[in-house]
């Protein structure tokens, strides 16, 4: 059975940085992305960022961009997301994806639609 696990959400002032990470496993192939979402209250579920696990290109949100960085580690089944300079706007349930077959061209990634797990999510929380 497919497993995401996310960690590292919690409640930071404005300005400050969190690093979520994800563990994926039960599968033996994982396709050729990995992508993070946010949900906020009230709002669609939307991506953030993803990684070509294979070649290690990466996609951002433009809200995110030059604040976010998505990195593999050394085994490919684990991604981070690093948030620096967060915004209160930033205030959402973060989580990861995966997907067992390939996700497509720039920005097929960004969005759901490629992806067949899912973890369970990990708040985070950013004040003013």
């Amino acid at each position: 059975q497919v497993q995401l696990v996310e960690s590292g959400g919690g409640s930071v002032q404005a300005g400050g940085s969190l690093r979520l990470s994800c563990v994926a496993s039960g599968y033996t192939y994982w396709g050729n992305c990995m992508g993070w979402f946010r949900q906020a209250p009230g709002k669609e579920r939307e991506g953030v960022a993803a990684i070509y696990t294979a070649g290690g290109g990466t996609l951002y949100a433009g809200s995110v961009k030059g604040r976010f960085t998505i990195s593999q580690g050394n085994a490919k089944n684990i991604v981070y997301l690093q948030m620096n300079t967060l915004k209160p706007e930033d205030t959402a349930m973060y989580y990861c994806a995966a997907t067992t077959v390939g996700c497509g061209a720039r920005p097929a990634p960004l969005y759901q639609y490629p992806y067949s797990s899912w973890g369970q999510g990990t708040q985070v929380t950013v004040s003013s």
